[in-house]
């Protein structure tokens, strides 16, 4: 018999275009020779070109799913995306707890603020960033918003990089054990550069800007294969050094899927 590989949790919602959401989840954590476990929190209608309707999971059935899954199967780390309300984000605090996810925990704790569509546009209402801010981050091994959720949930706009260290420090601020903000939208930027901050140093990690239209799942990826990393034991910065690399090559890899927006892929990992 094989030996069973390390197990990561995704809470996240579901993506009926396979671009992003716990799709873009697994197929990470698969290639990154993880188990995939899943906590659906909505389920979502939308293609390529955007999202026409959700359907929230009920909220004690997100909590039960984690505690499902925790109790019997194990966990090496766990992560959130989409949590869509503020019902889903109470409901699962104490599970988290329960079950030793987070800070003061044993499991690994990725929270990637899932808040702003591709255009910037606010996803969850101000109670639900709410409870990202007081329940979430505190509880987090590390956050992972991009620039316009960074906007959102810290009222910092980042232009540039002294903007983004004070972002790092502002969300740092709320809890959490480290931060990264995420530079792909700092667009006058020549590079793409990610900051990394946990209170009393900044790992600045740079890569490469690609002139590319597809970036669907880039945040869910980059954040499952931090998760995959926590759980096979790395420190923070190692598991988002891991991390960088494999969503600057999943970008490159990108490939168009419909009318619009197609999805980064981890499928380069198959040429190995």
């Amino acid at each position: 018999m094989t030996a069973t590989p390390p197990r990561v949790l995704t809470i996240a919602g579901s993506d009926s275009g396979g671009g992003a959401g716990i799709q873009a989840d697994l197929r990470t954590l698969f290639a990154c020779g993880v188990h995939g476990c899943v906590a659906l929190t909505a389920v979502t209608v939308q293609n390529s070109l955007g999202v026409t309707g959700v359907a929230e999971i009920p909220a004690e059935t997100v909590a039960a799913q984690i505690i499902s899954v925790a109790e019997d199967i194990g966990l090496q780390a766990a992560k959130t995306g989409m949590l869509a309300s503020a019902r889903i984000i109470e409901a699962i605090t104490p599970a988290l707890d329960r079950v030793g996810i987070g800070r003061g925990g044993r499991t690994p704790f990725v929270v990637d603020p899932v808040s702003a569509s591709m255009h910037g546009d606010q996803l969850l209402a101000d109670s639900a960033l709410e409870g990202l801010r007081g329940l979430l981050f505190p509880r987090a091994t590390l956050v992972t918003p991009n620039l316009d959720e960074v906007r959102l949930i810290t009222g910092v706009t980042v232009k540039d990089r002294d903007d983004q260290r004070v972002a790092a420090q502002a969300l740092h601020a709320m809890g959490p054990e480290w931060v990264l903000v995420k530079g792909g939208h700092m667009w006058d930027d020549p590079e793409c550069l990610d900051l990394l901050y946990n209170g009393r140093e900044f790992i600045e990690l740079p890569g490469p800007r690609y002139d590319v239209k597809h970036t669907h799942g880039s945040g869910d990826t980059l954040a499952s294969s931090i998760s995959s990393a926590l759980a096979r034991g790395a420190s923070v910065p190692e598991a988002v050094r891991f991390g960088k690399d494999f969503i600057v090559r999943s970008v490159a890899a990108a490939y168009p899927l419909g009318a619009g927006v197609g999805p980064v892929s981890p499928f380069w990992r198959l040429d190995r």
